[in-house]
């Protein structure tokens, strides 16, 4: 195997022997050939879509089946398996005739292995996902398209579960399918591809964005308790939020209080969310730290979307997992059908008493912060609101995270600090104060929030008659996986520059590639806090 996709892969530039995040050398081989299958059926997909018969099925499991070979989503082989074949009975569905066979070559005509062990042999054999052994920089830029086309897919798929949709999402992750590893594309070419791949997942989030506030209303300032109370209780990670109201409206009752985990904190700001009152609070902190903090928790857990690791024995058998997660063993529950959660739940002890550990503040989505838009941009031209920070992303367990902590401990007194993502978990019950009544420590939200800061950058840059590269705003970013790539391209596509990125880049951006990127955009690892912070307040 060979996964560098990852902040968190091994010194070496990649792992290949077992992956830091438990991907055995099977699952690997098993996502390369899904990836592979998905390019002929991108190929074909295309072909259907110029003649327009292609079906809404194949769109939205394109979506679905690029978002399984995230990190941290699906280890589980049978499920993998189902993926592959589906993609070729899809492919095989289109019209034969639709096939343009000198773009396509005769390997890809994959007819999927009987059995396990023989499919992972034909994943093997075609290695990390068919790219092209160009040089260096063109390799590197394929990856960058390859790793943000798995971060759009995985905004799609929670959009188009909603109801919002663009065939412009579908048509550019089919189209990036089918160049992927086209050795005759200039490097011009694959520059452009991964700026456009920013633009796509610009779109993918503004989808997500307006799914959410249709379904769950905007967000609004609220406290969430992060103790406990007691009685049953079931634990829900990771990002989906209509997992969430679904299970919500299904245990209302019966007297079962759910706890949100990780990337799921934000949901306590949504009105059609909050509104539950058996939402109680949030238990434990970011992705990382599960093993330790499920392992307490006295309750099933669910997990929806990506941030699952190997269970460990002591909670295996209370956790379960739905849509595209997966792990072998653990049980998997069809969208929206819960009832052997609630079983588990109302089978085990739950907490025995309440207990109280304080509260922080999510909700300060852009609605909430354009409404008091006029306060900040008074703060600003006053000199009493000199600079706003961006320090958000994804946590992760690799030394060099407490970086951030330390970051936003020592920002001065009349700085603001806007966050999203699990990052936040490094600081976000820091009792920073206020500026003007404005708390200086502001959640966004979700990663796929970064939308909410750029239109709130973009409105205080019309406001204050500016560009956004000129407003008193610095991006000091973490990384972790492929959703964080496709909001980088992003920042890229629109031009925004002087980005910290860390702990850590990414290892299959080449030197040649950093060095157009630190040339082009300014984007700079990071170093000290100390020094970061004179640099950026200069």
């Amino acid at each position: 195997m060979f996964c560098n996709q990852c902040e968190q892969t091994t010194p070496n530039g990649g792992c290949v022997t077992r992956g830091v995040c438990g991907k055995n050398a099977d699952v690997a081989a098993l996502q390369d050939l899904l990836m592979f299958a998905l390019k002929g059926l991108s190929i074909r997909g295309l072909a259907a879509d110029e003649e327009g018969t292609l079906t809404d099925e194949v769109r939205l499991f394109i979506a679905r089946a690029l978002f399984v070979t995230l990190t941290n989503v699906n280890f589980d082989p049978e499920q993998i398996m189902w993926h592959i074949e589906e993609t070729v009975r899809l492919r095989d569905n289109l019209a034969s005739s639709l096939l343009d066979p000198s773009t396509y070559e005769p390997a890809a005509y994959l007819v999927p292995a009987p059995d396990l062990e023989s499919m992972v042999e034909q994943g093997t054999a075609i290695g990390l996902p068919f790219l092209a052994e160009v040089n260096p920089e063109m390799r590197c830029l394929q990856e960058l398209v390859l790793y943000g086309i798995r971060g759009i897919a995985a905004y799609a798929y929670h959009a188009a579960i909603l109801g919002e949709e663009d065939d412009r999402v579908y048509r550019f992750l089919m189209t990036a399918l089918a160049d992927l590893g086209n050795g005759d594309l200039e490097m011009d070419a694959w520059l452009g591809l991964t700026l456009k791949c920013g633009e796509i997942n610009l779109l993918a989030m503004e989808l997500l964005d307006a799914a959410n506030t249709d379904a769950f209303g905007h967000p609004v300032p609220t406290p969430v308790p992060l103790g406990v109370r007691e009685g049953k209780c079931i634990l829900v990670s990771g990002h989906d939020l209509k997992d969430l109201k679904d299970l919500l409206e299904a245990t209302a009752g019966t007297g079962i209080n759910i706890y949100t985990h990780g990337e799921m904190l934000p949901a306590h700001g949504y009105p059609e969310i909050k509104k539950h009152p058996h939402l109680v609070g949030n238990y434990g902190s970011a992705w990382q730290n599960q093993k330790m903090e499920f392992a307490a928790f006295p309750g099933p857990i669910l997990m929806t979307t990506n941030c699952i690791q190997e269970p460990a024995a002591s909670y295996k058998a209370n956790i379960f997992t739905t849509g595209p997660v997966g792990y072998p063993g653990v049980k998997h529950l069809p969208n929206g059908q819960f009832q052997a959660l609630i079983d588990t739940s109302l089978a085990m002890p739950g907490f025995t008493a309440d207990v109280n550990y304080g509260e922080v503040m999510v909700g300060f989505a852009r609605n909430t912060i354009m409404n008091v838009a006029d306060t900040l941009i008074g703060a600003i031209k006053a000199g009493a609101l000199k600079h706003i920070f961006l320090v958000g992303g994804c946590d992760g367990a690799k030394s060099g995270r407490n970086y951030y902590t330390e970051f936003v401990e020592k920002t001065p007194s009349d700085t603001a600090i806007l966050t999203l993502g699990c990052g936040k978990y490094r600081f976000y019950d820091q009792k920073l104060g206020d500026i003007g009544g404005i708390p200086r420590l502001l959640d966004m939200g979700q990663c796929n929030d970064a939308y909410s800061a750029i239109q709130v950058a973009i409105a205080l840059a019309k406001a204050l008659d500016c560009e956004v590269g000129d407003l008193p705003l610095s991006m000091v970013l973490s990384w972790y996986e492929q959703k964080a790539v496709s909001i980088l391209l992003t920042l890229l596509y629109l031009d925004i520059k002087n980005i910290r990125l860390g702990p850590s880049l990414p290892a299959f951006v080449s030197p040649g590639i950093l060095d157009f990127l630190v040339e082009n955009y300014g984007i700079a690892p990071i170093g000290t806090v100390d020094e970061d912070l004179a640099a950026i307040l200069q």
